[in-house]
């Protein structure tokens, strides 16, 4: 077992996604076995998953996410492109070009 304590907004984001997952199953009009089945998990994983217990395996929650037909929800999780701070970072860190001095056509020019 590990030593690993998630924080708390982590877990309430967790917790969120848990809920509208069974939202989404409960709007289907589906039983947590019918998701289970659809998604090929134990019906206890998916309890786990919608009470938002942290320790569900991140590939439990995109295979459960594919079976209720949510997976594009997924297209802008952790996009790169939307990465405002980390392309802000990575820009400062990027060396200025600096060229070699060139010399004047006029060798007396100063």
């Amino acid at each position: 077992m590990s030593n690993f304590t998630t924080p708390v907004q982590a877990s309430e984001y967790i917790a969120q996604l848990g809920q509208r997952i069974r939202v989404a199953r409960i709007r289907r009009g589906w039983s947590v076995a019918d998701l289970a089945a659809k998604a090929g998990i134990n019906r206890n994983t998916l309890a786990a998953l919608e009470h938002g217990k942290p320790g569900t395996a991140i590939g439990v929650c995109v295979t459960v996410l594919w079976a209720l037909g949510l997976e594009k929800s997924l297209d802008g999780v952790a996009d790169p492109d939307t990465d405002v701070h980390g392309k802000a970072l990575e820009a400062s860190r990027r060396p200025t070009r600096a060229g070699k001095p060139r010399k004047s056509g006029n060798e007396y020019d100063f």
